[in-house]
């Protein structure tokens, strides 16, 4: 059996050459040199919100030309990037639901205790800002569903500034659900208690899986009554207003680049490629005449990586649009997203997704045609011999990704060694997880937790009740033996193989169910599951007592299959 261009699952490859780096402190923008130059460094966390400020030396706004009219309406928007926005403050008293340690601390520069202090819970909700931020919505287009859709634009998302840390990053840091920019359409401006929970957790989650993704700060929320028509069914029930504080090295998505090449915004296009090239791809040589299709050729590169890393660990985006892909090739605007519980390649994660376009066996494709759209907008800038190199590009993204796909499935399955016949031995795995209902994230795990011995012996207890499930197929003993023989060529211990299985599949990941029961809590003002959550998708490839003891390495919940998220949040 060999594998098309439509099996999917993923490898992990951690894509370090996606961050780049400075000769400085080993990180991506080089930007950042001279900041970090001005920047006093040092390991001392600040204590005190007030003490905290955002550098007044980069920022967007100074970059690029800002929408002169400053009113706040739904406009059509021409000629800038960016529409100047101040977020509009909850009514009702705000409340802390969580907020991410790792990110105050290693990205911030805040202590923890800083959450808790009044003015950062204030900052997180948008009803405070420091003197130096300059709030900017983002104005993009892009592709929904396979059609244009026009102008698009952070709708309920206001960028506060670019904060530059003690080790040299500068991140740009936006409130989601922080209400009505010129962008917002028919919308108002604002996300609800359930999505954000949902982006703040997986974002975060995504993270410690090793996968390039925004990150998320905190999140808050209020009394503030948002009315939400969750499935479209004329029955819009009344929710809480929330928000999340997020960040990223850049929110450039595909988008952003389309809506001025169909506006024929030719000269702000050049703009802003070269800015996202002299900033964000240090490797390419900002004086080269093909710089364009080198920019091309990463975005490419990357996007295919990231698509595999993500389907590795069963990952499916509800909303892959092209407004909704980054040009960094990091996962952004957390929506209808969803991780595989039995394998099924058909998996859709968004109800509102009739057609199944975004479905898990799909996404690859869907890739490769938001590229197609990118190509289509830097085209202005390209000659025609340009453009010929970068149809020759983007023909090779099957060929990165299955390469990056194979990688990471060797590594899932212990392997140091390349055969060719481990594609063989990859899909008739997957055929047999797909009939069987095996658990897409347990069945590896269980066949790393295994002995060879137990497994040749076909002793597999119920407790590893996902190889357990699996070995019911035909073709089980069959497959057994295949890799019995594979890993015995690769002159590999046992328990190396472990290792790397162990170091390669998470034990946890966040199940819709898992999700649904925080949100549930949360409803009713406890926390407690959301930032229990938190602490154990940080270290998802161990063992944990207090997720053995709230059962999330188990089979899923019967009601679990009854779930169902939507876009709208």
């Amino acid at each position: 059996m060999i594998l098309d261009h439509n099996y999917f699952s993923t490898l992990w490859i951690i894509i370090l050459f996606h961050f780049g780096y400075c000769s400085i402190c080993n990180k991506r923008n080089v930007y950042t040199i001279n900041h970090f130059r001005q920047k006093c460094y040092t390991s001392e966390l600040i204590t005190d919100f007030k003490d905290w400020t955002f550098p007044n030396s980069f920022s967007l706004s100074k970059h690029f030309p800002i929408d002169l009219e400053e009113r706040n309406y739904v406009r059509k928007v021409k000629d800038v990037l960016f529409s100047k926005v101040y977020p509009t403050p909850l009514k009702t008293q705000v409340q802390l639901v969580a907020f991410s340690s790792d990110v105050l601390s290693n990205v911030l520069d805040l202590d923890s205790c800083v959450a808790k202090q009044a003015n950062f819970v204030k900052f997180a909700s948008g009803s405070f800002l420091p003197s130096e931020s300059i709030p900017l919505s983002h104005r993009y287009g892009g592709h929904q569903f396979g059609y244009w859709a026009d102008q698009l634009g952070d709708g309920r998302a206001v960028s506060l500034g670019e904060y530059l840390n003690r080790y040299g990053d500068l991140w740009e840091l936006q409130l989601k659900g922080s209400g009505k920019t010129p962008y917002s359409r028919r919308g108002d401006g604002r996300a609800v208690l359930r999505s954000s929970i949902r982006e703040f957790l997986c974002s975060e989650a995504m993270y410690h899986l090793n996968i390039p993704t925004s990150r998320a700060a905190a999140i808050v929320v209020s009394d503030d009554e948002v009315p939400r028509d969750m499935f479209y069914d004329g029955h819009p029930q009344i929710e809480r207003a929330a928000v999340v504080l997020r960040l990223a090295k850049s929110w450039f998505r595909i988008g952003s680049l389309e809506i001025l090449e169909k506006s024929g915004e030719i000269e702000l296009l050049k703009q802003l490629v070269d800015f996202i090239i002299k900033h964000h791809f240090p490797s390419i040589n900002e004086g080269d005449v093909d710089k364009y299709v080198d920019f091309y050729w990463n975005v490419v590169n990357q996007t295919a990586s990231l698509i595999a890393l993500w389907q590795s660990v069963g990952f499916a985006h509800g909303v892959c649009n092209t407004d909704n892909f980054s040009l960094l090739s990091i996962i952004i605007d957390y929506g209808p997203f969803g991780f595989l519980d039995e394998y099924n390649p058909g998996f859709v994660p968004n109800t509102s997704d009739d057609e199944g376009r975004y479905s898990y066996e799909n996404q690859p494709d869907i890739g490769k045609f938001n590229l197609k759209k990118l190509q289509t907008a830097i085209s202005p800038l390209l000659t025609e011999k340009q453009k010929q190199s970068t149809d020759d590009v983007l023909k090779q993204y099957s060929v990165i990704y299955k390469t990056k796909f194979m990688d990471i499935f060797r590594r899932k399955l212990g392997l140091i060694t390349e055969e060719s016949d481990d594609e063989n031995l990859v899909a008739i795995l997957l055929k047999m997880m797909e009939e069987t209902g095996s658990d897409f994230t347990m069945t590896f795990c269980n066949i790393g937790e295994i002995s060879l011995n137990n497994l040749s012996k076909n002793n597999i207890s119920k407790n590893l009740w996902a190889l357990f499930t699996l070995k019911k197929h035909k073709w089980f003993k069959d497959w057994k033996n295949m890799y019995l023989d594979r890993i015995k060529r690769q002159n590999t211990s046992d328990r190396q193989r472990q290792i790397l299985m162990k170091q390669t599949n998470p034990r946890y990941i966040l199940r819709n169910w898992m999700a649904q029961l925080a949100i549930t809590k949360a409803e009713k003002n406890d926390f407690s599951e959301v930032r229990k959550i938190l602490r154990i998708l940080t270290d998802p490839f161990s063992i944990q007592k207090e997720a053995e003891d709230s059962h999330y390495a188990l089979k899923p919940p019967s009601w679990s299959k009854q779930l169902k998220v939507s876009c709208s949040s």
